[in-house]
């Protein structure tokens, strides 16, 4: 038996040392908290992505007293684009976060389902989403899903 060692990649940054366009993004999503519907955690996320052509689309999280049929933030705006936008790639996705305090410090990451969501886009379109992951602490910068969702299941493994 051998032990495999899996690495990833994460930088982290201030907000301030990011370029203009991945911090109008960041805004968007840190706005898009606004639109959620979060009555039972009191966990507001919002997300706004950038597609290839430089349309950007928000989504927010939503929650239902029967947690299973909850839609989180990343996937909401997923879907939207995948629905109005199916051509296009998507190359960017902001995500922020705030509790009854705030934006929260430390930056949170998508779920295994949002996970696995873009992993799915990224294979559709054979293009890498670069994540920013925004806390008032600072932003974790993924530039790709590989690098925070090692072992993946994809249609390769159906091969």
């Amino acid at each position: 038996m051998k032990d495999i060692s899996l690495k990833a990649v994460v930088k982290f940054c201030s907000f301030d040392e990011l370029d203009e366009n991945a911090q109008m993004l960041i805004n968007k999503a840190i706005a898009a908290t606004d639109n959620s519907y979060a009555p039972y955690s009191h966990f507001h996320v919002g997300a706004a992505l950038r597609l290839q052509d430089g349309t950007e689309i928000i989504g927010a999280n939503q929650e239902n007293a029967a947690f299973p049929v909850t839609l989180c933030a990343e996937r909401a705006a997923i879907f939207n684009a995948q629905s109005n936008y199916p051509k296009l790639p998507i190359t960017h996705l902001a995500i922020a976060a705030k509790n009854d305090n705030g934006i929260v410090s430390t930056p949170v990451s998508p779920c295994g389902s949002c996970r696995q969501v873009l992993l799915e886009m990224e294979q559709r379109y054979h293009k890498k989403i670069q994540l920013y992951l925004y806390g008032s602490n600072g932003v974790y910068i993924v530039n790709g899903i590989e690098d925070i969702l090692p072992l993946s299941f994809s249609d390769d493994s159906m091969r």
